[in-house]
């Protein structure tokens, strides 16, 4: 190790959470076989939830929907009350306090970890900012004579891209617009 005496922890968590919900301290003994690292156990004063999209309690081991109760969770978002209400729900297991549906997909581990497996929706995130592919389609296709767009992430360069593809629309169906 180049840095015996430096500690590694891998924290989770969303802006609408306050950013630090869940972490794991980075063991390289342990890690070194995983495929993945576990976002970790949440911070004291929050909870994670893995449910199902019934908001049931998912067993040890089985995927379901990451949500994020407890302190730091915020109160919505400024100006967006559908959104708001879509993400922000009333907490089942604790009444009267609010959980927030984070849109990622994890599982809970033997250990008490949480494994981030990844998102339920088009999400993605580049150099820290969350952008929505399906949006990108939609102005995509939105362009005259496009048919089709798709939007994907390459890393080939070492750094996360946004790819686009499109396909126009044939030649006597542009004629016909």
């Amino acid at each position: 190790s180049l840095l015996p005496e430096t500690s590694l922890v891998h924290g989770y968590g969303p802006t609408e959470a306050t950013v630090d919900a869940a972490f794991y301290a980075c063991n390289p003994e342990l890690d070194k076989d995983r495929l993945r690292l576990p976002i970790g156990k949440p911070v004291p004063g929050v909870r994670l939830y893995v449910l199902d999209p019934h908001l049931a309690v998912q067993p040890v081991g089985v995927a379901g929907e990451l949500y994020i109760a407890g302190a730091g969770v915020a109160r919505g978002y400024l100006n967006r009350p559908e959104l708001t209400e879509e993400r922000f729900l009333d907490d089942p297991f604790y009444p009267g306090e609010r959980m927030y549906k984070t849109g990622d997909l994890a599982r809970w581990l033997p250990d008490g970890q949480v494994e981030f497996l990844g998102r339920l929706d088009d999400q993605v995130k580049i150099r820290g900012y969350r952008i929505e592919s399906g949006e990108i389609e939609a102005v995509l296709r939105s362009i005259e004579g496009v048919r089709e767009a798709a939007v994907t992430v390459r890393t080939e360069s070492g750094e996360a891209e946004l790819c686009a593809y499109a396909e126009g629309l044939g030649r006597n169906e542009v004629r016909k617009q």
